[in-house]
């Protein structure tokens, strides 16, 4: 450096340490007296607890067996895994108490009905990093069997068609989309 950038690198750093001295004192007080703050509003709701009468204690249970929306009343459904921002998995019975094979599988929430019975989202993992990896099944109420469809790689999917013996669906995993045609 030559004599007159030094010089203005002196001054500027002796302007900058100035700046710093004088307003430590200010910046240190202020978080002191935020951390008196916190505690004397802490002690003050510690003793405004004591104070206040205990209310009932809430109890929070697993949940209860509830009827599964469009299933025309066949099947109920009782929350096993809940995956944070995503789907729900769900055990199925039957209402009317008769043994069926969907107790040993997990579902999501997405039941469509058709004519030779219920399309089923059956999780072939409850593992939130292996999701989505779901079989579409088609499970009939009468003879109680669960018949897999396809296999579906996505949370957003839908029956798009149904032409005779042939079921389409559609799927989007946020980038890209298709179409699986199914013979029932």
């Amino acid at each position: 450096m030559n004599k007159v950038q030094l010089f203005f690198h002196h001054i500027f750093r002796f302007i900058w340490n100035a700046i710093f001295v004088i307003s430590y004192p200010i910046l240190a007080s202020f978080g002191l007296i935020f951390i008196g703050l916190t505690w004397l509003f802490s002690k003050l709701s510690q003793l405004l607890t004591r104070l206040r009468p205990e209310g009932s204690k809430v109890v929070i249970k697993e949940s209860d067996w509830e009827p599964l929306p469009y299933s025309n009343d066949l099947l109920e459904a009782k929350l096993v895994k809940q995956i944070m921002f995503g789907p729900s998995g769900f055990v199925l019975r039957r209402i009317d108490g008769v043994p069926t094979v969907l107790s040993d599988h997990v579902f999501g929430n997405k039941v469509r009905v058709i004519e030779e019975g219920f399309i089923l989202e059956k999780w072939n993992s409850t593992e939130s990093k292996d999701l989505p990896d779901f079989d579409i099944c088609l499970y009939n109420p009468d003879e109680d069997s669960l018949r897999p469809l396809t296999n579906i790689k996505c949370f957003d999917w839908h029956v798009s068609d149904k032409v005779e013996n042939e079921l389409s669906f559609k799927w989007f995993d946020g980038t890209q989309g298709g179409e699986v045609k199914v013979a029932l």
